[in-house]
């Protein structure tokens, strides 16, 4: 949760209808999640629904984060996860593959002044080394431009794949206890999770996946341990600010025990008689 102040929300967020206004008089500004991630699913369905080819949906998928970026960086989420392209997306075929990489290259140029005017941070996390050169290299100068910029951190996942993620910890505990030259040190979760791609960054309070697939796609294994999951039909590209805020109502309607009984309960259960 963040937010000092009670601020209501259509006051930052001017709502384009009446369906965006009555969600914004639901939200409470006071208890927004510190990070979101989103599995972003559906774009090849929804091309095929209008018998379109595969690349419309992606393109549409496009315009669908860029508005869900704005709007998160004006309710001021500290921190947004876009899942773009799993280490799995490669078995797909080369000509989208390639088109991806494109698709990628021409929104940094396009959007990334932006980006950087409203001071959201850029943040990759994956496996960078086994993109081309010039999909590094742009992504590489995007991070340097904005990487002292204080609002919003935009958290790109690339080439990514939880267990591989959770492979490279691993990989790097060892490497340090060799560079060392010294007996295995003994492993918690905070020296894995100093390790991840996601180090320095609060765990995702919420996990929204479109497309209304139940599974998680081997996406933050780890870090999601904890987060609230909102699954919707909606298709990607047709996921809009008022299915954003809709999901963030949703958020705010569950109370989050961690393993515990949670208030009610355990006020129920501390003055049950004994016996």
């Amino acid at each position: 949760m963040h937010g000092a102040f009670s601020v209501k929300a259509d006051r930052i967020l001017n709502p384009a209808n009446r369906e965006e206004a009555s969600l914004l008089g639901q939200l409470d500004l006071k208890r927004l999640p510190a990070h979101i991630a989103i599995i972003m699913d559906g774009n090849g369905r929804w091309a095929e629904r209008r018998h379109l080819p595969r690349i419309a949906g992606h393109r549409s998928g496009v315009r669908a984060a860029r508005g869900i970026i704005e709007t998160c960086a004006q309710l001021s989420i500290p921190c947004l996860t876009l899942y773009a392209f799993s280490v799995e997306n490669w078995r797909r075929p080369r000509a989208e593959v390639d088109f991806l990489m494109r698709l990628l290259r021409e929104y940094l140029k396009r959007e990334l002044p932006i980006i950087h005017q409203n001071n959201i941070r850029l943040v990759v996390i994956g496996r960078p080394a086994q993109l081309s050169e010039p999909v590094r290299q742009d992504l590489e100068g995007a991070m340097r431009l904005t990487e002292h910029n204080s609002g919003m951190k935009l958290v790109v996942a690339l080439n990514y794949g939880g267990r591989a993620e959770l492979v490279d910890a691993f990989n790097a505990l060892l490497e340090r206890v060799r560079a060392a030259n010294v007996a295995p040190l003994a492993v918690d979760e905070q020296a894995i999770s100093d390790h991840l791609y996601t180090a320095g960054l609060p765990d995702p309070d919420l996990l929204i996946r479109t497309s209304g697939e139940m599974r998680l796609s081997n996406f933050l294994l780890w870090q999601i341990a904890y987060a609230e999951i909102y699954v919707t039909e909606t298709l990607w590209p047709d996921f809009s600010r008022a299915r954003l805020f809709e999901a963030l109502i949703e958020y705010q309607k569950r109370e989050r025990r961690y393993g515990g009984l949670g208030r009610k309960r355990a006020t129920s259960s501390a003055s049950a008689p004994e016996g």
